[in-house]
């Protein structure tokens, strides 16, 4: 068991079976498993499946309360996610304060993250029921649509719980870094190249030559990228050279 698993979104009185399917896909890419809905609209699980792929366990796992306190009576931490500004001076802390706070609290028992409706948010009588209310900064405009919101929320739950478990496959042939004579090769095509052309005609060589080196050594290129790069370089002159026999026959 992980303090992931003792996290559960409760959704109160959503609206809309699409941010409760949204709400299922947001669970599941962030590794959290328990829903709890409070006075939901109705809603088609096979459909919430179809709009949600993969997150079948999730849905089948869905639990209905017809209150608020029975969704959360077996929390020891809930946070509150509003938008709106309350007449009561409440603590209001960022998601990301919010899940170390939670992580802390589930070593002990159930943690909740608590949602409002699309229209509204959380009445204050439903906002009372959190130990710690969340705001989600944003621009302007604080309305955030509901499943965004849980996202949100659970990103940063995911991030403090260091409980990742994708990890990004590396390149599937790594190249070797290339070696000071392999830039010196690059560097002398790529001057030709640029002489062929008559860049410098106008431009100082030497100036040039640093700036190019300066860029290529920030961008720390592979042996294969760099050897692409000498290709293109050697590609110029070659053609530039066509060019000029061609026209030289032709005369």
């Amino acid at each position: 068991m992980t303090r992931l698993s003792q996290a559960h979104v409760v959704l109160f009185e959503p609206q809309d079976p699409i941010n409760i399917a949204a709400t299922a896909r947001a669970m599941k890419n962030m590794g959290v498993s328990s829903l709890r809905l409070v006075r939901p609209v109705a809603y088609d699980p096979y459909r919430l499946a179809g709009i949600a792929h993969d997150t079948n366990e999730i849905i089948a796992g869905i639990t209905h309360f017809e209150t608020l306190d029975e969704a959360l009576a077996d929390c020891v931490r809930v946070a509150g996610y509003t938008a709106r500004r309350r007449a009561a001076k409440r603590q209001v802390v960022t998601p990301e304060a919010a899940a170390t706070e939670l992580l802390q609290f589930a070593e002990h028992g159930p943690v909740a993250l608590l949602f409002g409706r699309e229209d509204r948010g959380l009445p204050n009588d439903a906002l009372d029921r959190a130990h710690i209310v969340v705001t989600i900064p944003t621009t302007g405009y604080a309305s955030l649509n509901l499943a965004q919101a849980v996202l949100l929320g659970l990103y940063e739950l995911h991030l403090a719980s260091g409980d990742s478990t994708r990890k990004l496959a590396p390149p599937r042939k790594a190249a070797d870094p290339p070696t000071s004579e392999q830039y010196e090769l690059l560097f002398a095509d790529a001057a030709r190249a640029l002489e062929e052309i008559a860049f410098f005609k106008t431009r100082n060589d030497e100036h040039v030559m640093r700036s190019l080196r300066s860029i290529v050594f920030r961008a720390a290129p592979d042996g294969r990228e760099l050897d692409l790069l000498r290709a293109m370089a050697i590609e110029v002159v070659r053609t530039v050279d066509r060019v000029k026999r061609g026209h030289a026959s032709s005369e």
